[in-house]
């Protein structure tokens, strides 16, 4: 296990360096890095050549050779200039918090398409910092093609540049091809119509917890369930499963990668083809670990990642998990200061959810699915979202009405479709502004599914 220093700083009280520089040892954790020190600076503006202090690089240098450290970790984004005076001055290698977090992501990453994303990522971000990782870049000169040398002069720095530059276009081609099988699936799953419920939030707020909460509800089977583990990036990969609901109130469940502070701009972008079942969601599930004093903030950098996603337009219901772990005391201890930061969030909030467990006020659920209580709540929440004012329907609609059936592909939850020899025979759940629509289409008029 590597020996690891963090180092980081607090802009005079702008950031919460505490609540930071712990996120940053659970990402070191989460790498398999042994943490043996941790250092922080208070300073009223970054250092541009080195972001912390002179002294500060001094003393970070002299503790890395006298614990035997291998590595320093920023708790920041460093320039390329940073890293490449840090890494002269500490003697040691360096590395900054989204390289950390692209490292996670690399190790964890499983299918195709996620080893991709990840490696397409760490090139974009290590393109303009060579000169900061030379020394850690393999070596390629003297082979042939795009890799040959142009004459003796050239210098390692530009093979690389070419070798990375080359390697993009290639995975860019690869990637291509996979995202096109995604979204071949994804089209199929919209075809049936069956509403798409996708969970949301920061890193290790419970969402894979949630959703086994969910499968054994539904009972949809033990290998059904995804890894649930308290670590963050547990899960990178988007996983869809059905819940077969009863009366027809059957939906996809979706589970995602979770957020995080400073979340790298490139590795958003890289993973927006498995975050577009996000996009195409009927219905969000934004869980959140209650009992993490920084919930706030959490929240709102989910809600940023979501809006730079587009999904303004969909529904959501605040899951506010791991009451379990808060306490019921600490929860009545704050009703006013709570009240107003969680109606800025997600609606008004009701006075009752001061005390105990589960409570749902609106599109709120307070509950602790670890523990599986609440899921019954939030099971009538989802279906009440989805299904609350439709009802369902037989309908028999000709073949020369192909705009209408279109119409409610795009509209209606279909449960079952059949061609038969006089029309297009489905089972749906329509609103009430659709089934009066199409009232002559139902068969045996407003005939309710049961």
């Amino acid at each position: 296990m590597e020996k690891v220093i963090l180092a980081g700083l607090d802009l005079n009280g702008a950031i919460d360096s505490s609540n930071s520089m712990e996120e940053l040892e659970e990402l070191a954790k989460a790498a398999d890095m042994e943490v043996i020190g941790i250092v922080t600076q208070k300073m009223s503006a970054v250092n541009k050549a080195f972001y912390i202090g002179t002294g500060k690089v001094e003393q970070v240098r002299q503790l890395a050779k006298e614990s035997g450290a291998g590595l320093v970790v920023f708790d920041n984004a460093l320039s390329p200039m940073q890293l490449r005076n840090l890494q002269r001055e500490l003697e040691t290698a360096v590395m900054d918090r989204t390289t950390l977090i692209l490292e996670i992501f690399s190790k964890r990453a499983r299918t195709k398409e996620a080893k991709l994303q990840v490696e397409v990522a760490s090139l974009q971000y290590m393109l303009p910092r060579l000169v900061g990782l030379h020394d850690a870049l393999s070596r390629q000169g003297g082979a042939s093609g795009s890799m040959s040398n142009k004459g003796a002069g050239e210098k390692k720095l530009e093979l690389d540049r070419r070798h990375i530059e080359a390697r993009l276009s290639a995975l860019r081609k690869e990637l291509a091809g996979v995202e096109k099988d995604r979204e071949t699936q994804r089209k199929q799953r919209l075809k049936s119509a069956i509403p798409l419920v996708s969970l949301v939030g920061y890193t290790n707020a419970g969402k894979s917890t949630v959703m086994n909460a969910l499968i054994d509800r539904y009972t949809c089977g033990e290998d059904k369930k995804v890894l649930e583990k308290d670590m963050l990036f547990a899960t990178l990969e988007t996983t869809v499963r059905k819940m077969e609901g009863e009366g027809g109130k059957s939906f996809l469940l979706s589970d995602t990668v979770g957020f995080i502070n400073q979340l790298p701009h490139n590795l958003v972008k890289a993973f927006r083809s498995t975050l577009e079942e996000v996009k195409n969601a009927d219905l969000l599930l934004h869980v959140i670990d209650y009992s993490d004093a920084s919930y706030r903030e959490h929240m709102k950098v989910t809600k940023e990642t979501l809006e730079e996603l587009g999904t303004g337009r969909i529904p959501v219901i605040c899951v506010f998990n791991k009451l379990d772990l808060k306490g019921v005391d600490e929860l009545a201890g704050e009703p006013e200061k709570r009240q107003e930061e969680e109606a800025e969030h997600s609606g008004k909030y009701s006075e009752e959810c001061q005390e105990g467990y589960p409570r749902v006020s609106g599109n709120n659920i307070f509950m602790a699915a670890g523990k599986g209580v609440g899921i019954e709540e939030l099971v009538s929440l989802i279906e009440e979202n989805l299904f609350g004012k439709r009802k369902q329907y037989e309908l028999l609609i000709p073949y020369t009405a192909g705009g209408i059936f279109s119409d409610l592909s795009e509209r209606a939850f279909i449960a079952a479709c059949e061609y038969r020899e006089n029309g297009i025979y489905i089972k749906a759940a329509l609103d009430e502004e659709l089934a009066g629509r199409y009232k002559k289409y139902l068969k045996n008029e407003y005939r309710r599914i049961t």
